[in-house]
């Protein structure tokens, strides 16, 4: 089964939000064949549940992580990813050896992958095809945009700055799902006759 590690420092604030988040945009997009998505931290407060104000803002956006727990992420983890989403350059470099072409800060993939052709349907075929043309693209020189690759840490601020990394995250997430399988069919909302 493929898996996608989300990972941020104590695996309580950012990493836990994005995962729900996540692991929700590809359900909308496939189904619930969706890809294993985990998270973990550089220096996770093993055992901690995600912080109130994370549980929150995630749920504010139709997402549960109540029972999140955090952890430090392990070499297993990092072997068995296909990929591997950064809240931070400085997490994405901690996997620069060996898993190094499978590591990307989230906002970075996303620009990677916008910036290939775009998957023509929604599927999870794809997904190893489309890391590796993501990484091929970043080693050829593609910048992005260096001044702007990390999410805010919320941990130690109020509520508001919670929900403005949920809604950070939750639009970057999206972005991710739609560049690696492809975008949601739009659909009728229950009810409506459609014109």
């Amino acid at each position: 089964m493929t898996m996608v590690l989300v990972v941020c420092t104590g695996n309580v604030c950012r990493s836990p939000i994005a995962e729900g988040l996540l692991r929700a945009a590809f359900a909308d997009r496939i189904g619930p064949d969706v890809p294993e998505v985990v998270s973990a931290g550089t220096m996770g407060w093993t055992g901690s549940g995600a912080h109130p104000s994370s549980i929150r803002a995630a749920a504010e956006r139709g997402v549960d992580i109540s029972g999140h727990r955090a952890r430090e992420v392990s070499e297993e983890d990092v072997a068995r990813a296909d990929l591997i989403v950064a809240m931070d350059p400085e997490h994405a470099e901690a996997f620069a050896g060996e898993a190094g072409s499978r590591a990307f800060t989230l906002k970075e993939l996303v620009r990677l992958l916008e910036a290939l052709p775009e998957v023509e349907e929604a599927s999870l075929g794809r997904l190893s095809e489309r890391i590796a043309e993501a990484d091929r693209l970043r080693r050829e020189g593609f910048e992005g945009d260096p001044m702007d690759e990390g999410i805010a840490d919320p941990l130690g601020m109020p509520l508001d700055a919670f929900r403005a990394v949920a809604a950070e995250l939750d639009a970057w997430c999206s972005r991710l799902a739609d560049g690696l399988v492809g975008r949601t069919h739009v659909r009728a909302a229950p009810g409506s006759t459609g014109s």
